[in-house]
This record gives C-alpha cells, sequence and structure tokens, in this order.
C-alpha cells in the first residue's frame, strides 16, 4: 500500500485583473476522481492545505453541466462529502516527503490565488521532482510551479520538462482569459516548461521522468492512472 500526498488549495477565491474577487477552490472531478483510484487500488490518501484549511470546493465543479446531469451531479457531490481525508487536512508546512510515496495536486482556480506564490510548496515540488517519486499535477495546479524558481537567477527545476495544463484556448473558452491577471500556458512557458498542449478539454496528459501532468478536468482520472502505473 503507498501513501499519497494530496496537496489543495487553501483559497476561497481567485483576483482578477480587475480587483475582483471570484469564488472559487478546488475542482472536484480532479480530486475526488484521482482519490477514487487511488483508495480502491487499496492505497491512502493524505491532504494537506496551506495553514491547514479546509479545502473549498468551487460549488461550479459540481453543476449538472460538468457531471452528465443532476443525478451526476448528486452522486459527485456526495462522493465528496463522504472523503474524510479532504476535512481533515494536515498543516502543508509540517508535511515531510518521507512519508509519502507519490505526490499529488488537484487544479481548480485556486491554486492560481495561493499555491502559485507559496514557498512551502515549492519546496516540497522541488523535493518531490527530485525524489523521483511519481509526482502528478492536474488543470490549473501547475501554477504551483511558479513557487519553485531557486537561486539567484530564479531558475526552476522544471525548466524544460515537458508538461500540460490548461491551456490559453481553455481559459478562453471558459469565459476567464480576458478577466485574468495572468494565463497559466503563458507564465510555465515563461517559466522554461516545454509547454504540451492538447485538444481543448479532451483528456490530454504527459509524462517526463517522473513528472505527470494532465491539461483539464477530465484528464484527471488518465492522469492518476498513470501515478498508479508509476507506482507500480
Amino acid at each position: 500500500m503507498a501513501r499519497i500526498l494530496f496537496v489543495l488549495t487553501g483559497a476561497t477565491h481567485w483576483t482578477l485583473a480587475d480587483g475582483s474577487a471570484h469564488p472559487t477552490g478546488f475542482w472536484a472531478e480532479e480530486a475526488v476522481v484521482p482519490y477514487r483510484v487511488f483508495t480502491e487500488a487499496g492505497h491512502e490518501v493524505v491532504a494537506a492545505t496551506p495553514g491547514g484549511v479546509v479545502p473549498t470546493v468551487d460549488r461550479g465543479s459540481l453543476a449538472p453541466e460538468f457531471n452528465g446531469g443532476e443525478e451526476g451531479a448528486a452522486a459527485m457531490e456526495a462522493e465528496l462529502a463522504g472523503i474524510a481525508a479532504f476535512q481533515h487536512p494536515v498543516e502543508l508546512a509540517d508535511v515531510s516527503l518521507d512519508g509519502y510515496d507519490a505526490v499529488f495536486y488537484p487544479g481548480g482556480h485556486g491554486p492560481m490565488e495561493d499555491l502559485s506564490a507559496d514557498a512551502v510548496s515549492g519546496a516540497l515540488l522541488n523535493a518531490a521532482l527530485a525524489s523521483g517519486k511519481p509526482l502528478g499535477i492536474v488543470c490549473h495546479a501547475p501554477a504551483a510551479l511558479l513557487a519553485t524558481a531557486t537561486g539567484p537567477g530564479g531558475a526552476s527545476p522544471f525548466a524544460g520538462y515537458r508538461l500540460t495544463g490548461f491551456t490559453n484556448v481553455e481559459e478562453t473558452q471558459a469565459g476567464f482569459a480576458d478577466k485574468a491577471r495572468w494565463l497559466l500556458q503563458d507564465r510555465l512557458v515563461q517559466l522554461g516548461a516545454d509547454f504540451q498542449e492538447g485538444a481543448p478539454w479532451a483528456p490530454h496528459t504527459v509524462t517526463d521522468r517522473n513528472l505527470h501532468t494532465g491539461q483539464n478536468p477530465a484528464s484527471a482520472g488518465p492522469l492518476a492512472a498513470e501515478i498508479l502505473k508509476a507506482l507500480g
């Protein structure tokens, strides 16, 4: 049995370019589906957040249109409510990577607000990358990579890695590209990542060494399956 650390955003909003606060948090599918994949395979999941706050779900991610209808939305909400690990997260600053076999970052717009500038998370990501342990990051969660720059030159260990994340096209189609302070794809390219863009909204995962990334919510399940394979 492996022990897998989920690092979830502690944010409840995303600050837009005009200074307004858009309510958000983590995206339900990107946390619930991987949790299900891992636990059904017999693994343990521990959740961590900045400050140890109980993570907030983006209510939009529980809407029928994102869950195949009313029945699917109700099922997603019920499954989420039954995940005790998400209701009792540990403090991210207290986490020791030695205690885990893999690390997984669910997305949602929340990471754009807090994890993108969280030095504790950035240090954990750098350590996870260096450890060789499977590291999974999906959708908007690669925003956390922006906090991984180290040294006087501000270089990130993730520079040069092939990866994916929520694309500019998808952000435009979601209606936020012209409201955002910055776009994830642009910042990852500026970081030096080799960004791999798939078709909008279709499952798309990229693996480079021990880094496994998924483009969008539909990629969360396939990404979790990749992590399972990496765990052996």
